[in-house]
């Protein structure tokens, strides 16, 4: 069975607490994102050594192994909207289907050892883009392909919600 898509907006977690994960978008900042992102490897490295990585604990939810392999292009994509943002203030933002590139790349066949390897990777340079975000660009705006605006602040704790949600939904 396929994987129903998120339809939600999750755009509300850059003003309030999510009552599942706890992520408290208070406070958020490059450097604060810079240091959760350099967790994310050790984080993500205990739920892909798990023998049941792979296994979907039912069919309409990822396994750990589909979660993993998203957070690393979770990572590739947030850092390319932070440099277009840091570049042009009013960027917009391509669409980006979560549910087709998991289909498309093959999340159920990957790796754990290479995405959990990708995962390092990214989150260096990521963690880097954020810690290197001059802060007068901390106002300029992006624009999602549904209209969701954005500044770098607020798209800063929309992308650490998403690292961390990722890792509740996996028990990480």
């Amino acid at each position: 069975m396929a994987i129903e898509p998120d339809n939600k907006d999750w755009t509300w977690v850059t003003e309030r607490v999510c009552p599942d994960c706890g992520f408290d978008p208070a406070g958020t900042t490059p450097e604060r994102v810079s240091q959760m992102v350099l967790e994310q490897p050790v984080r993500w490295e205990a739920v892909l050594h798990r023998e049941d990585v792979a296994v979907r604990p039912d069919d309409g939810t990822w396994s750990p192994l589909e979660y993993a392999a998203h957070v690393r292009d979770v990572l590739e994509l947030f850092r390319e909207r932070l440099h277009l943002m840091v570049q042009t203030d009013g960027a917009a933002f391509d669409n980006w289907d979560q549910d087709a590139t998991a289909v498309a790349k093959e999340y159920r066949t990957e790796s754990p050892r290479r995405v959990l390897r990708q995962i390092s990777e990214e989150a260096t340079l990521t963690a880097r883009a954020f810690r290197e975000t001059p802060e007068a660009a901390l106002g300029h705006h992006g624009l999602r392909s549904n209209g969701s605006s954005f500044t770098v602040t607020t798209l800063s704790a929309y992308f650490l919600h998403d690292l961390a949600h990722h890792l509740y939904d996996v028990k990480g």
